[in-house]
């Protein structure tokens, strides 16, 4: 008799920054530690679970653009623009009372200081928006995708993707420690290294990557995710022809596929 328990998903939120160049759009992508047990390696988006933190009630009050979000909502959102800051060292927030984002410089110093402590939970981003007098940019985030680890898989997360425009002075730093690579890449170009083997992604990831390429720029990707209903994405393994192992997704989650071969 099977014993296998089916893991609880985790809350997580992942966050697809984007940049325009002269012939479209890139995306920011950042390489997975070795050493890390999820997803080991492979190009992803900056992301993360959600932590207590980002439920803190003081951060309510440091979000901008949240008017009629619930708090499961705001919550997805400040966790999704905490784990780029962490990863990437891209921050979407603003000096309170300002129009434009925190700039290169600002941006920069603040990472040493919070990084880590953000990372390890020593500090929750109330913390860090109280004490630099910060808000989040929350109305930047334009919802994307849902996705639900498989109900099979031992580590599963429960996954929010967004999409927003990184601010243009601001650099991406990779942490060294959950990432060791930073890349901005086109869709196309995150695709074809894959293809080539010189580099790996979840189906998730490559899933999104490839409907993200479906739009010649920014403007036309944000329009798109504005337009389309998020159709949660739980995939299921079944068997395909010649019992190849495919995964089954919804056809009107918008990927173009309902099978992806394992």
């Amino acid at each position: 008799m099977s014993t296998h328990t089916t893991a609880t998903p985790r809350l997580s939120s992942t966050i697809i920054l984007l940049r325009e160049i002269g012939n479209g759009m890139e995306a920011l992508m950042v390489t997975r530690h070795h050493q890390i047990d999820f997803a080991t390696g492979a190009l992803v988006f900056p992301g993360g679970k959600l932590n207590s933190g980002d439920q803190d009630e003081r951060v309510r009050g440091r979000c901008s653009g949240v008017d009629g979000l619930s708090d499961h909502e705001i919550a997805l959102r400040v966790a999704a623009i905490r784990e780029a800051f962490e990863e990437s060292g891209i921050l979407l927030a603003r000096n309170r009372g300002a129009t434009g984002f925190v700039g290169a410089t600002q941006a920069t110093d603040l990472g040493p200081r919070y990084r880590k402590g953000l990372d390890s939970g020593e500090i929750g981003i109330a913390d860090m928006l109280e004490a630099e007098d910060l808000e989040l940019a929350c109305e930047e985030l334009v919802p994307f995708a849902h996705w639900i680890t498989p109900t099979f898989l031992p580590k599963r997360f429960d996954t929010y993707f967004y999409l927003a425009v990184a601010p243009a002075e601001q650099i991406a730093v990779h942490d060294g420690t959950e990432t060791v690579e930073s890349v901005w890449l086109k869709p196309s170009d995150a695709l074809a290294q894959t293809a080539a083997r010189q580099r790996t992604m979840l189906i998730a990831t490559m899933l999104n990557v490839r409907r993200l390429g479906a739009s010649a720029n920014i403007a036309d990707a944000l329009q798109a995710a504005r337009s389309q209903p998020i159709v949660t994405v739980l995939p299921e393994l079944v068997a395909g022809r010649e019992n190849e192992r495919v995964m089954r997704i919804p056809a009107e989650a918008g990927y173009g596929v309902t099978e992806i071969a394992v």
